[in-house]
């Protein structure tokens, strides 16, 4: 194979020239940092379309939760929001609070206290299920955006030094000596910042959108509680 010296005094200065003629080490590092932007980018896309699903889906069901008339009715229509972790999380609440009432049926004894802690709990459980679910995967791209760039910057250091030893080898200071392995630095450098910018940015913006999706949970989850407290209420003032 030509060194790149060779094909760079014939005038061939691609980036991919210089990539393909890198020393195996730099190639070792700019593969590592291509893998790392594809995994990212897998994961945004993915990530991506699933929090986008839960967030329309959510303030969907929530439109028709705070439409329809009675809780039954609400749990009937969650199958048509899979996606959303507020209708996953009613669901759960829902099925608790009908499970303490066939317990009330058989016992005779109201489920007031106890109950609506039971239901809390098992709303908590559900959203905290939901919302570990959503943030799947997304912590590699902290990782990568930390990672990426120090990386790239062994790939630089790397380069420098080999363009040292040339200068060492040859005695000679000429850009056409250290030049080849002063662009292979700064293209590892470039794929390493090419990797982290994007998943440092998705990163922050998935977070953002995570936080908002999970205050409304939580502001659901102590509407739903009150609606049973009410319920509860209600029940026992009549006897």
């Amino acid at each position: 194979m030509l060194s790149t010296a060779i094909l760079l005094a014939a005038g061939d200065l691609s980036v991919w020239t210089l990539v393909a003629t890198a020393d195996p080490v730099v190639k070792f590092v700019m593969l590592t940092l291509v893998g790392f932007s594809v995994i990212s980018w897998a994961i945004i896309l993915q990530r991506w379309k699933k929090i986008r699903a839960a967030t329309e889906q959510s303030a969907d069901f929530l439109d028709f939760f705070w439409s329809t008339s009675s809780l039954e009715e609400a749990n009937g229509a969650v199958g048509r929001y899979p996606d959303s972790p507020i209708a996953t999380t009613f669901s759960a609440g829902y099925r608790e609070l009908v499970r303490l009432g066939e317990v009330e049926t058989s016992t005779g004894s109201g489920p007031m206290g106890g109950g609506v802690d039971n239901v809390g709990r098992a709303l908590r459980r559900a959203s905290s299920q939901s919302l570990t679910d959503l943030e799947k995967t997304i912590p590699f791209l902290a990782s990568c955006g930390s990672a990426a760039p120090f990386i790239g910057l062994f790939g630089t250091v790397w380069g420098i030094l080999r363009a040292f030893q040339q200068i060492g080898i040859t005695g000679s200071t000429s850009i056409a000596e250290v030049g080849p392995h002063i662009a292979e630095a700064l293209i590892a450098t470039a794929v390493g910042l090419f990797a982290a910018i994007p998943a440092v940015m998705f990163f922050n913006f998935f977070a953002t959108k995570l936080k908002v999706l999970s205050t409304e949970i939580n502001n659901f989850n102590y509407d739903f509680l009150n609606l049973v407290e009410r319920h509860e209420r209600t029940r026992l003032g009549r006897k």
